[in-house]
C-alpha cells in the first residue's frame, strides 16, 4: 500500500541547535518508518534576508551533512535543496495569483520580520507563506510537522489547496499538521532567556547549543544557563522556566521522563543538574559530530546525494505541476 507523504524543511541560516534536533530532526528519523518523507533545505526562503553567497553555500552543505549525521537516510528519504527543484518557484507563482493581499499582510511572521528588518522589507518576506504552500502542495503532502510559529502558514496552505480544488477540480491533497506527542514542555528554550524559544539565528551564542559546539563549549554554556533563586529541581514552566528547560534538555538527551528526573534530583542542587545535562548532551552529540566530520570531508558524496534527491523530488514535482497547469488551461 502507498504510504502518506510527509514534507519538512529547515532554512540554512544561523546554526542548527539542540532544539532542532530534539524538536524536529529526531522525529524525522522516526517518521521515515511511517511516511514517504521529503526533507528539504529550503534555501530560497533564506534569501529573504541578505546572505553572503560563499557562507550560504558552506552553511547549506553543513546542514545537509547534519541531516544525514542525525539519522536521515538518503536511501530511505528524499534529501534535496529547494533551489534545485525549480517547480517550487513556478507553483508559487500559480498560487500567488490565487492568494489575497489581506491574507499575507496579516501573517504574524511578516509583521514581526518587517518590524525587525526595516531596511529590507522585500516582496519575498510578504510572499514567503506562498512559497511554503508551494513546497508542501507540490508533493501531494499529507503530513507536515509544524511548530506554533508555522501553524498560520499551514492554515493558509490548506485554504489555497481548498480554493484551487474548488475552482479547478481535485488537484491538491489537503495537508494535515503533524504534531508529535511529546511530554509537556518538550519545546527547547533559550539558555539565558528561558521565556523564549531557542533560535539558531540568535545573536548571542550563549543562548543556544549548536549541534557542532565542542564538548567544552557545551559544558560552559550549560554552567551559565539561567535558573532561579529557589533550590528545588522541579518542572514548572511558569515559575521555574530555566530549571524546566534544563529538565527538558536532560530528558531529551537521556530518554528519561521529566517525572523520573525530578525524583532523581531530590535533595540535589542546580549545579548537579547543569553538569549532568552538559555531559548528557555531549554524549548525545558525539556520534553525530563524528559522522558529520566524515561527510563534510567528502563534498563529492554530499553533492551526489543532493543530485539524486533533486532528481527524485523533480519527478514527483513535475507530475503535480503539469496537473495544475493543465487544469488552469496553460499550454
Amino acid at each position: 500500500m502507498a504510504r502518506d507523504i510527509l514534507f519538512s524543511g529547515i532554512q540554512p541560516s544561523g546554526q542548527l541547535n539542540i532544539g532542532h534536533y530534539l524538536g524536529a530532526m529526531k522525529n524525522w528519523v522516526r517518521l521515515q518508518q511511517d511516511f514517504d518523507c521529503l526533507f528539504s533545505l529550503v534555501n530560497l526562503h533564506a534569501i529573504t534576508q541578505r546572505q553572503e553567497p560563499a557562507e550560504l553555500k558552506k552553511r547549506s552543505l553543513d546542514f545537509v551533512a547534519l541531516y544525514i549525521a542525525c539519522g536521515i537516510k538518503p536511501e530511505q528519504s528524499v534529501i534535496f535543496t529547494q533551489s534545485d527543484v525549480p517547480e517550487h518557484s513556478e507553483l508559487m507563482w500559480l498560487l500567488s495569483c490565487h492568494t489575497y493581499m489581506g491574507e499575507l499582510e496579516r501573517m504574524t511572521q511578516f509583521k514581526d520580520k518587517t518590524a525587525k528588518n526595516t531596511d529590507n522589507i522585500n516582496l519575498g518576506l510578504l510572499a514567503y507563506p506562498v512559497l511554503m504552500a508551494a513546497d508542501i502542495l507540490l508533493y501531494q503532502t499529507k503530513a507536515v510537522p509544524v511548530g506554533n510559529d508555522q501553524k498560520q502558514h499551514l492554515e493558509l496552505t490548506r485554504d489555497l489547496a481548498t480554493r484551487m480544488n474548488n475552482r479547478y477540480g481535485d488537484i491538491f491533497t489537503l495537508p494535515e499538521p503533524y504534531i508529535p506527542s511529546v511530554e509537556a514542555g518538550g519545546r527547547i528554550m533559550s539558555l539565558l532567556e528561558p521565556e523564549k524559544k531557542m533560535s539558531k539565528s540568535d545573536e548571542n551564542a550563549g543562548n543556544y547549543i549548536a549541534l557542532l559546539d565542542s564538548p567544552d563549549v557545551i559544558r560552559k554554556k550549560l554552567k551559565k544557563a539561567v535558573t532561579d533563586t529557589d533550590s528545588e529541581i522541579r518542572y514548572d514552566r511558569e515559575h521555574k522556566a530555566g530549571v524546566s528547560n534544563l529538565l527538558t534538555l536532560l530528558s531529551g538527551a537521556t530518554g528519561k521522563s521529566i517525572s523520573t528526573l525530578e525524583a532523581d534530583y531530590v535533595g540535589k542542587g542546580y549545579g548537579h543538574l547543569k553538569v549532568d545535562t552538559g555531559e548528557a548532551i555531549v554524549a548525545l552529540l558525539e556520534p553525530i559530530q563524528t559522522e558529520f566530520a566524515r561527510l563534510r570531508n567528502d563534498e563529492t558524496e554530499l553533492n551526489v546525494i543532493l543530485k539524486s534527491g533533486a532528481d527524485k523530488a523533480r519527478a514527483q514535482a513535475r507530475n503535480t505541476l503539469e496537473k495544475v497547469k493543465t487544469a488552469m488551461g496553460l499550454l
